[in-house]
């Protein structure tokens, strides 16, 4: 690990992680995103794609040359060998890569948004703090469903699939509550902020 200060910021689908990332990054932090970070894996040309063609044959590149993201999303989300087999595609990548941006990053600490990090079983020793993006179930809900379009029992599958509210919540050292307006949001970042550049000198 750098000797920045690196930031876990993880939560629910539909919490509003890149929302505030976005705030953490207006004020000066270095954003190292895994989200982002498997889009260009993934995209054509990617490091991954001769990867993912050799594993999942030709009907798992687009036209375009970049993954299916729709075609393998119903794959590995209804059969976990696959998703078993694309996860130690990705992984190795994504953490590599954010291991140099960590690395490389000028902001005075990083904010590194891992939407699966309590899942990944060894979080602590990849952030010097962990931090949740908490809101109330059914505000996750409406939220991903205005967005996604989504029919509930997928959105339920989905939010099934990850870690519950509780654990994320027990894993946390720091909890940003988003339930509310995007001002009252940003009045929280701001706070957190403070706290973690006096961190970051310390």
């Amino acid at each position: 690990m750098s000797r920045k200060l690196v930031v876990g910021l993880t939560g629910g689908i539909g919490s509003g992680k890149s929302a505030a990332a976005a705030e953490f990054e207006k004020l000066g932090a270095t954003v190292v995103d895994t989200d982002v970070i498997a889009h260009e894996l993934t995209a054509p040309g990617g490091a991954a794609i001769d990867a993912i063609r050799a594993r999942f044959g030709e009907a798992a590149i687009g036209a375009d040359g970049a993954m299916d993201r729709a075609r393998m999303r119903s794959l590995v989300f209804h059969d976990p060998a696959s998703r078993k087999a694309l996860e130690a595609i990705l992984h190795p990548l994504i953490r590599e890569r954010s291991e140099r941006l960590i690395e490389e990053a000028p902001g005075p600490y990083v904010i590194y948004v891992v939407p699966l990090l309590i899942e990944s079983g060894d979080y602590r020793r990849r952030a010097d703090r962990i931090l949740v993006v908490d809101l109330p179930e059914e505000v996750q809900m409406e939220r991903v469903r205005a967005r996604s379009g989504l029919p509930e029992d997928t959105v339920r599958a989905i939010m099934g699939a990850q870690a519950p509210r509780e654990a994320r919540l027990a894993a946390a050292d720091d909890v940003l509550d988003n339930s509310g307006s995007l001002e009252a949001l940003r009045r929280e970042v701001a706070l957190l902020h403070q706290k973690y550049l006096q961190l970051a000198r310390t």
